[in-house]
């Protein structure tokens, strides 16, 4: 069962193109609730980190400039969607985000994501909540170690508006200004594949610089 999934997960982010397209005609109008539902549900659950944002933000932004979608409409959502999302994590967070964590520990959420998170938040303050938007999985868990740091809801209110928008027009934005040429059309997976690398390298850096910092600890405990 858990490979099935895992096959047509990988399908559905290689094909991303082919399936959101079957959605548009099955469902119609009906997409734009179930695209608003997935960068809610990546945001604002941290049990569900796994969802697509970027790559389907560029597929979405690409049928949009074909004239399947309205980006007007896709915009104002999607911000919306981005914004509440990251609010409702944050919320979660302050109220319970401990005892989420030692309840669910290892089963629905991992601690090492949290505490990535939190290095994250520890080296860019309340600009991560800004940051964290580009990264997959750190952006599902910032909201929540916000919250459970105690920031100010004010000040993360801020940073939550100016991320959520920021995020979402970049890749919207790019998938409907250079998801019309045809090679990008002709090449879709190669462009999601290329557009999920990019997304990681910030993830890869942090783990880097973490493993650097902890070796030359342990170097200096040595000596």
């Amino acid at each position: 069962m858990i490979v099935n999934f895992l096959r047509w997960f990988i399908d559905f982010f290689l094909h991303l193109d082919k399936h959101l397209g079957a959605i548009i005609q099955q469902y119609g109008t009906g997409t734009y609730a179930l695209l608003f539902a997935i960068i809610f549900c990546e945001t604002g659950l941290v049990v569900t980190p796994f969802l697509p944002g970027d790559s389907l933000l560029f597929a979405a932004g690409t049928f949009a400039a074909m004239g399947a979608l309205n980006i007007v409409w896709l915009a104002i959502l999607l911000f919306a969607a981005a914004i509440l999302g990251d609010s409702l994590n944050y919320w979660i967070g302050r109220r319970g985000g401990e005892l989420i964590i030692q309840k669910y520990d290892g089963k629905l959420i991992r601690r090492a994501h949290v505490e990535r998170a939190h290095r994250f938040y520890e080296k860019h303050g309340a600009k991560m909540i800004v940051l964290a938007r580009f990264v997959p999985i750190v952006r599902t868990f910032a909201p929540f170690v916000a919250g459970i740091a105690k920031m100010s809801y004010g000040t993360f209110i801020y940073y939550n508006i100016i991320g959520g928008i920021a995020w979402i027009s970049v890749f919207l934005f790019s998938g409907y200004f250079f998801g019309r040429i045809q090679i990008v059309q002709q090449n879709f997976s190669l462009v999601v594949l290329a557009i999920i690398g990019v997304s990681l390298l910030p993830m890869v850096y942090e783990v880097w610089q973490a493993r650097k910092e902890k070796d030359g600890g342990d170097t200096t405990g040595r000596s």
